[in-house]
């Protein structure tokens, strides 16, 4: 499988289209403070989605409240939707986490989540876009 983004858009494009936040996150793959971002404490139930292309990426019923200060999910809706690559910045090993669709940083993998799979995806709030399911039944 290609680590290729399916979308393409010009930086000026992504520039029009993003905070400048949500910019500085999915393009120059950088992070919002802990515990400052939409989403790190939300509950409401829904599908978040990739801000940079819309594409649903994780369930609110795979979030849960690690503590660390950012949204944390135990796993994506499909593993295809996301690329993992493997980051070397910071004198340190991480996983790295993309949207498989058009490449936008989301944010991180690690192996400290709850059981049984044992993952966290630490993603930032300005990568994603919640869209939330309807109260009415």
């Amino acid at each position: 499988m290609s680590n290729k983004p399916k979308i393409s858009k010009t930086e000026a494009e992504w520039r029009a289209q993003l905070t400048p936040m949500q910019y500085h996150v999915v393009r120059e793959k950088g992070t919002e403070r802990p515990f400052s971002g939409e989403y790190w404490d939300c509950k409401d139930p829904g599908t978040y989605r990739c801000i940079g292309c819309g594409e649903p990426l994780f369930e609110s019923a795979a979030k849960f409240g690690s503590g660390c200060g950012w949204p944390s999910f135990t796993a994506p809706m499909d593993s295809q939707r996301i690329t993992e690559i493997e980051d070397q910045s910071l004198l340190m090993s991480r996983t790295e986490v993309v949207c498989s669709n058009c490449g936008a940083h989301l944010g991180h993998v690690f192996p400290d989540g709850p059981a049984p799979a044992g993952l966290r995806y630490c993603i930032n709030s300005a990568s994603i876009d919640l869209d939330k399911q309807s109260k009415q039944r």
